[in-house]
């Protein structure tokens, strides 16, 4: 959530450069007006003061050329600001200039429409205050054109109604479209924001209730344990090798099980505890694939990684989340393709790269498109889509990213891009 601010401070900061952008035309466009009126038309103009404003904009846009490098916080209050001293720049140039009779009075109206797009309702209709007043104040407080002789006044008032239509509506067209652009931009990144926030909501839920039940379950999982070591010691199992063999891996089995409410339980807050385990990224990823292999009994699992392909090994903490992360995608793949599963690991500067291939079906379109969003899955089952949502969570909380794509002429690959600095090992990180 704290990145909000900052992307709607990005779509401030662009409307404040599209608008002093639009002060460099309105200077550009005063001075061919003022020189073309004065010394075109023969009608005097007060050059100095109007000179003046001229380069009072001049300075203005330098220094909020200045400001806006600088200042890191870009509020609606600088926008209105900037607006303001347009109006009052156009104010001046307006009472130099014959006041209310001179048509680019029809520029407020320019005014007021970025107004509307870039502030909120209160600073919209206070500009529009600003300019009424400002128009009032020009009817009866101006210096008039000395326009010889006065009949030619009407004509260059439809002339210069038609140029500011011209400008104003160009001017509009442009900017306010580009402006809406970036609020937009600034709207869907927070209804994203939103989505996320939601997202995560779901996943502290289910963090709860997974880490309630690890808690619950571990009770009688170890009750379990001591009932399979005591009937070990019972003779009429103890002298039947195929019961033994049957409590071996009953006894293997919750000890699985265990060992995955454990981790459930550090993924839940303690993944980084007191006393972290540590080890290398080699032995990590070779641990993953040898005990999904073991618990599966299968196969079909073909793991390629190692030195070529991880470079030099480094040490990392052992994270039980990624750890998760792969177990589940790996099943998810066994699911679909029982037959054929292969496990990429990489090492591309500073991030690890791991892929995860089937022979399956592959992803529908609309899997594809929704991927990782809750409850997006083909399996027909009610919290199907689940692991898929928490993987892309997990992943993301580390500063990387999941993505999915399907193989010619057949199956999916999913693929985790995690930095290796969240998996690092440093000093700071002992207990």
């Amino acid at each position: 959530m704290n990145s909000a601010p900052s992307h709607i401070d990005t779509a401030n900061r662009k409307n404040l450069s599209l608008l002093i952008q639009l002060r460099w035309i309105a200077v550009l466009g005063q001075v061919v007006t003022i020189a073309i009126v004065h010394f075109g038309l023969r009608i005097p103009l007060p050059l100095a003061p109007m000179g003046l404003v001229l380069v009072a904009l001049l300075a203005l846009n330098a220094l909020s050329h200045v400001w806006l490098r600088r200042r890191l916080l870009i509020s609606s209050r600088a926008l209105f600001s900037a607006l303001l001293l347009d109006v009052a720049a156009l104010t001046v140039q307006l009472y130099f200039s014959g006041g209310a009779t001179n048509p680019f009075t029809a520029l407020f109206l320019l005014q007021i429409a970025l107004a509307a797009v870039l502030l909120p309702g209160r600073g919209a209709w206070l500009m529009v205050v600003v300019a009424c007043v400002a128009f009032v104040g020009l009817i009866g407080i101006n210096q008039p054109l000395a326009v010889q002789p006065p009949t030619s006044l009407f004509r260059l008032h439809i002339l210069g109604l038609f140029v500011c239509f011209v400008l104003g509506a160009v001017l509009l067209v442009f900017f306010i479209s580009r402006m809406s652009r970036n609020l937009q931009e600034r709207d869907t990144y927070l209804v994203e924001l939103k989505r996320r926030a939601a997202e995560e909501d779901h996943i502290v839920r289910l963090g709860l209730l997974a880490s309630g039940a690890a808690h619950e379950l571990g009770t009688p999982l170890a009750s379990v344990s001591v009932i399979l070591g005591d009937w070990r010691h019972m003779p009429e199992i103890s002298e039947n090798p195929e019961m033994l063999q049957e409590l071996s891996e009953m006894q293997a089995a919750i000890t699985r099980c265990k060992s995955i409410l454990s981790g459930i339980l550090m993924s839940a807050g303690e993944a980084r505890g007191e006393a972290p385990v540590v080890t290398t990224l080699h032995r990590f990823l070779d641990e993953i694939a040898r005990d999904w292999s073991d618990a599966q009994r299968s196969g079909t699992l073909q793991y390629h990684a190692g030195s070529g392909a991880l470079g030099e090994d480094m040490k990392i903490v052992s994270d039980p989340a990624l750890k998760q992360v792969v177990t589940n995608l790996l099943d998810n793949a066994f699911e679909v393709s029982p037959d054929w599963i292969r496990l990429n690991a990489e090492r591309r500067g500073d991030m690890l790269r791991i892929e995860v291939l089937d022979l399956g079906p592959g992803f529908t379109p609309e899997m594809l498109e929704n991927f990782g969003k809750p409850y997006n899955s083909t399996k027909g089952r009610r919290g199907g889509g689940l692991g898929l949502f928490l993987v892309v969570n997990v992943i993301r909380k580390l500063g990387g990213t999941v993505s999915a794509h399907n193989r010619q002429p057949g199956g999916a690959t999913v693929t985790v891009e995690l930095p290796l600095a969240a998996l690092e090992y440093r000093e700071k990180d002992r207990g």
